[in-house]
C-alpha cells in the first residue's frame, strides 16, 4: 500500500480524537491514460467519506478483462498517488470488487461511476457489493474517456481543440472505431466538455500564498498530463521547504504553433483541470503567456521559475522565452529523471493502433451483450405470469 503524504485532500479536515470513526471509501479501476474524469470521480468519493483508498489493477488483470494499457501498472501507480484527493494506493487490486478486500482495507463501502464495468466474460465487477449494499455511485463526468483520448491522438486532426468541420477522414473513422451500446456515436470531435466556474472551483484549492513559502512558476502545455509531468512537478514541489507551485497552462493556439500537428491534444479548459488535481500544484494560470514576463513575476511574486529538460522554443520573435528570469537570477532547471513525453504517449497509441481498436470494439460488445441480458431480465417476470403451472 502507498500513502500519500502531502497534506490533506482537498482541504478536508480530520476526526478530532473524540469524533466518529472515520469514514473510508474504496475506488478502484485501471486508471490508465489518468485524465481529468478520474480525477473528478475521485474528488466525488472523497467527498462521500474521510479516506480515500484507490486500488489499481495490474498490467495482467487489465489485459485479460479489457486489453493492452497505454501505461504500465508502475506509471499508473504513481499516477494515482499524485490526484490530491486520494490518500492511500492499493496496488495489484482485484479486477473484482469483493466484500472480503472491502474489510481487509477496512472500507466502509466502495464508491463508482454511473457506467458499467464489466468482466471478460461480462458479468458486473460490483455485483457483490451492490448486493449487500456497500455501493455507492457518483456523476461520470461527460465529454472525456480514454477512448476519447486515443481517438484524439490516433488521427492527425485539430478538431478535438478547433470550431473547424471534422474531416471526412476523422467522420468516417469516428463512425467505425466505436458507437456506442445504443448506436450513438461517443467520439467528440470538438471535445464536449463544458468548463463551468463551478468545475474550477471544485478542483481549485482556493488557497494564496502564505508567509514563508516559496513560489514557483513553471509553464508549458501538461498537453495528455502524465507521469512525466507528476516526475517534474514533484521535482520542482521539493525545491522549498514549503512551496506554493503555480502552472501556467499555454492557450491551445500557442502549443499548437510549437507543437504543431494535432496538438494539443486535450484542450486548455481540459489541461486546466489535469492539472489542479495535481497535489503538488497549488495554481494555475490560464492562457499563460509563452515569455515568462516581469509583470507575470511581480504579480505573482515570483521567487523560482523552473523549466524541465525538454527544448526551450524560442518565442516567435525569436526571443528566449526565460530571458527575464534568467535575467534576475532565479531561472532552474530540473531533471525529473523522466523523459517520457506526450509525443512517446502518441507513439505508444499509433505502435498498437490494431491492439486499442480491438479492446475498445471488445468493450462496446460486452456491454451490448449487458444490456440484452439486463433487458431480458426485465421482461422475465412478466413472461412468468404468462405461464399455466
Amino acid at each position: 500500500m502507498i500513502r500519500n503524504g502531502h497534506g490533506e485532500a482537498g482541504g478536508a479536515k480530520r476526526p478530532g480524537p473524540r469524533a466518529r470513526r472515520a469514514v473510508r471509501v474504496w475506488c478502484d479501476g485501471c486508471y490508465d491514460m489518468v485524465h481529468y474524469g478520474h480525477s473528478n470521480q475521485l474528488r466525488q468519493a472523497r467527498a462521500m467519506g474521510d479516506r480515500l483508498i484507490v486500488g489499481v489493477h495490474t498490467d495482467e488483470e487489465i489485459a485479460k478483462h479489457k486489453g493492452p494499457p497505454v501505461f504500465t501498472q508502475e506509471e499508473r501507480y504513481k499516477m494515482v498517488q499524485a490526484i490530491k484527493w486520494v490518500d492511500e494506493v492499493v496496488p495489484a487490486a482485484p479486477y473484482v470488487t469483493t466484500l472480503e478486500t472491502l474489510d481487509k482495507y477496512s472500507c466502509d463501502f466502495c464508491v463508482h461511476g454511473n457506467d458499467i464495468t464489466l468482466t471478460v466474460d461480462g458479468r458486473d465487477t460490483y455485483e457483490e457489493v451492490k448486493q449487500a449494499g456497500r455501493y455507492r455511485e457518483c456523476k461520470r463526468t461527460q465529454g472525456v474517456s480514454t477512448t476519447d483520448l486515443v481517438g484524439r491522438m490516433l488521427l492527425v486532426t485539430k478538431a478535438h481543440h478547433s470550431s473547424q468541420e471534422m474531416s471526412s477522414e476523422y467522420r468516417e473513422y469516428a463512425d467505425s472505431f466505436g458507437k456506442g451500446p445504443e448506436g450513438r456515436n461517443p467520439w467528440t470531435g470538438v471535445s464536449q466538455f463544458l468548463q463551468t466556474s463551478q468545475k474550477i472551483i471544485q478542483f481549485a484549492s482556493g488557497k494564496e500564498p502564505q508567509p514563508g513559502e516559496t513560489v514557483i512558476y513553471v509553464a508549458g502545455a501538461f498537453d495528455l498530463f502524465h507521469i512525466g509531468h507528476v516526475d517534474f512537478l514533484e521535482k520542482v514541489y521539493g525545491l522549498a521547504e514549503r512551496p506554493y507551485v503555480i502552472a501556467g497552462l499555454h492557450f491551445d493556439q500557442e502549443v499548437n504553433h510549437y507543437k504543431g500537428k494535432n496538438y494539443p491534444i486535450m484542450n486548455l479548459h481540459e489541461r486546466t483541470l489535469s492539472v489542479l488535481a495535481c497535489r503538488y500544484v497549488s495554481e494555475v494560470v490560464i492562457g499563460a503567456p509563452y515569455s515568462v514576463t516581469a509583470e507575470l513575476l511581480d504579480h505573482f511574486k515570483v521567487d523560482l521559475v523552473c523549466h524541465g529538460k525538454t527544448e526551450i522554443v524560442p518565442d516567435k520573435d525569436g526571443s528566449d522565452p526565460y530571458e527575464e528570469p534568467k535575467r534576475r537570477g532565479i531561472f532552474c532547471q530540473v531533471d525529473s529523471g523522466n523523459d517520457l513525453t506526450t509525443d512517446l504517449i502518441v507513439q505508444r497509441i499509433i505502435k498498437n493502433r490494431l491492439e486499442y481498436e480491438a479492446r475498445n470494439q471488445k468493450k462496446e460488445a460486452k456491454e451490448l451483450a449487458f444490456q440484452e441480458a439486463m433487458r431480458r431480465q426485465e421482461v422475465q417476470p412478466e413472461r412468468e405470469s404468462d405461464c399455466d403451472f
